[in-house]
């Protein structure tokens, strides 16, 4: 059994995790800027910044990757550019984690030299899609959280060569799959895939008086499995989940798995750190294959940080503390959600199951049994150790950022898809359909009936927004046999699913709406791959729906109306009924339904842009489509404007 070492990526969202990364000596750091970062809500970085603490990062042999993984609006392509101009002009760093193709374009023009990273946003699933990554010019692939260890050693035993793979081996975990989450975007216009997600699955639920955190996962951690982890040579980055985390958390979480990695005789040190570092109960979740851990079974709270005890007697607020408490730790009184949360510092030592007093404000502010995190924790031996770095980092003293020449031009399509023709419309369903509008065009989910749906010339056969390593050969061996019985319309709804067909340019292939697709560079790219047409993502705005098909050099469809989910999971709560309604604590219903082996999450309203059928249509859009799901019994579909974020700019 070949042992080797891998790297282990550390988190940063300021300035003292990032010290505190180096400080515990992580191999890498990855971070993101003050825009266009998969974690919008972290303080986040300037380039100027970035400038100095690259350099300082460099100089103890640490590499940094930049987190630019976000997905990008039409509008915003010479913005996203002249950023990227200054970071490699500026900045010493080694590699882009982008989920969005048009960064790939982007940043070449830029002059960007180094490695291309895929987020694990951009849903590379299964193994057969890592050939199509290298050959978009990816170096790295970060799988998903959500993966067993056996289907990780089926996508390393099948990684083309130099192609590295990276996994998660600690932090938070969402409930749906990466890249498959719309409910902040549903619930609001703030985008998982732009960095803004407010969290609406850590929210109370209400299913039949069961008012619970449903949807709210216990963290994820590896701790002691990454011995079989370092076995998989494949495997070169371990990383650790945390930019919106404490310089605290991100020092002890670094130093345990550097323990674990280089001294697994010392796993109970380790263990002790990851105890130390104050996040959620941990859990193994997936990683074991043959014993699972559902995160969402729990009987403990789930807000951020190290859970403290809960608020005993309101008019003299105190709580008996399940940890040891010293000066400077931060307390979170409440989950992030309350709007009566607080945060408050300690300012002596309490030991484990002393009582702790608030404050005399918080006396008509918090109620009893109000659950209390530590959140920080300033240790004065931590504190020394940023401290120097922080004067080092000091002495390098300031890079001036100067304004760079602007070569950005808006290259418009070749051949502009101008279709003269009235727009084909397809109705996608699983079952039965209630309305009686049905389009002469039918579109099917391959995977339902267990891949025995019937093909045809006339039917687009939609491949799932989610097919992990089990399902490829079944998915393939489907569409092998479609094609034989005369199949040409498909609609991939991950671009990996490309490396299914072996003549795509002999077929009809339409990057579907599960591929998030937001700008022109991103839809001509895919032209050159062999996609015959591009569904652009439904989370867009108007501005950028009407923009876009004047760019473009693929015929584009939109989801015009129907059930879109909130998001897709692998898991849930035992306490959760499918096809039953549940409330959130605003009075939005929704439903759970199993699909295959997924669980999809619909709200009880439609998305709905019938109204501005005419004006798409004027603006260039060729393929409208409408997604039916079969409603269950006892749901009431709800009357209200589906818009999304029609009349919003998709924060």
């Amino acid at each position: 059994m070949t042992i080797h070492t891998p790297r282990i990526l550390a988190p940063a969202g300021d300035k003292n995790c990032f010290l505190a990364a180096i400080a515990a000596g992580a191999d890498a750091i990855y971070c993101g800027l003050k825009i266009f970062s998969a974690r919008m809500e972290a303080q986040n970085f300037s380039i100027e910044e970035l400038s100095s603490l690259t350099k300082l990062a460099k100089s103890k042999n640490i590499q940094v990757y930049i987190a630019f993984n976000s997905i990008i609006k039409e509008s915003e392509q010479e913005k996203v550019f002249k950023i990227l101009c200054k970071l490699c002009k500026f900045v010493d760093f080694d590699a882009l984690i982008v989920q969005d193709f048009s960064l790939l374009d982007l940043a070449e023009k830029a002059g960007f030299k180094k490695e291309f990273h895929l987020s694990t946003l951009a849903n590379c699933t299964f193994q057969s899609g890592l050939t199509t990554a290298k050959q978009l010019g990816f170096k790295r692939v970060v799988l998903p959280r959500e993966f067993t260890i056996d289907e990780i050693k089926k996508m390393a035993q099948n990684t083309p060569e130099e192609i590295e793979l990276e996994v998660f081996i600690h932090g938070a975990l969402c409930y749906s799959i990466s890249g498959r989450c719309y409910w902040s975007s549903w619930f609001g216009g703030k985008s998982s895939l732009r960095g803004r997600c407010v969290q609406p699955c850590r929210r109370i639920y209400d299913q039949k008086g069961q008012k619970k955190r449903h949807f709210s996962c216990m963290d994820f951690s590896a701790d002691v499995l990454v011995k079989v982890l370092k076995t998989i040579p494949q495997i070169t980055t371990w990383k650790i989940e945390g930019r919106k985390k404490s310089p605290h958390y991100v020092y002890y979480t670094v130093k345990a798995y550097k323990l674990l990695r280089d001294d697994p005789s010392k796993k109970k040190e380790a263990l002790r750190y990851l105890d130390y570092a104050m996040g959620r109960e941990f859990t193994h979740y997936n990683l074991l294959s043959q014993r699972k851990m559902n995160p969402l079974d729990h009987a403990s709270e789930t807000g951020s940080g190290l859970f403290a005890g809960r608020i005993k007697n309101p008019a003299s607020p105190y709580f008996v503390t399940r940890e040891d408490l010293f000066p400077s730790d931060l307390l979170r009184i409440g989950f992030e959600d309350e709007p009566s949360h607080t945060i408050q510092r300690v300012t002596r030592a309490v030991p484990k199951k002393g009582k702790f007093y608030l404050d005399k404000h918080s006396k008509f502010k918090v109620k009893k049994e109000t659950s209390v995190y530590i959140i920080d924790r300033r240790g004065q031996d931590l504190a020394t150790v940023i401290k120097t770095l922080d004067t080092e980092l000091a002495d390098r003293g300031k890079t001036i950022i100067r304004p760079v020449e602007n070569k950005f031009k808006v290259v418009p399509p070749r051949n502009p898809v101008k279709s003269k023709n009235k727009p084909q419309e397809i109705t996608l369903s699983r079952g039965k359909i209630r309305q009686q509008s049905i389009p002469s065009t039918m579109g099917i989910w391959i995977s339902t009936q267990g891949y025995s749906a019937p093909s045809s010339g006339k039917n687009w056969l939609w491949l799932d927004p989610v097919l992990f390593p089990d399902e490829e050969k079944i998915c393939s061996d489907y569409i092998t046999k479609a094609i034989k019985k005369g199949a040409k319309n498909f609609v991939l709804n991950a671009v990996w699913q490309l490396s299914l067909f072996k003549n795509p340019k002999q077929l009809n292939l339409w990057a579907g709406p599960f591929c998030n697709i937001t700008n022109s560079m991103t839809v001509n790219l895919l032209k050159q791959q062999g996609f015959s047409g591009v569904i652009v993502s439904p989370e867009l705005d108007q501005e950028t729906f009407y923009s876009l098909p004047g760019t473009c050099d693929l015929p584009l469809g939109i989801v015009l109306y129907g059930n879109w989910p909130l998001g897709i999971s692998r898991i849930i709560s035992d306490e959760l009924k499918t096809n039953q309604a549940f409330t959130s604590p605003m009075g939005e219903t929704a439903w759970i339904t199993k699909h295959n082996n997924y669980y999809f999450v619909f709200p009880n309203w439609y998305l709905d842009l019938r109204s501005k059928k005419e004006q798409l249509g004027k603006a260039g859009f060729s393929l409208f489509i409408n997604i039916h799901e079969t409603i269950p019994r006892g749901i009431k579909i709800k009357n209200r404007p589906g818009l999304w974020n029609w009349n919003l700019k998709l924060l």
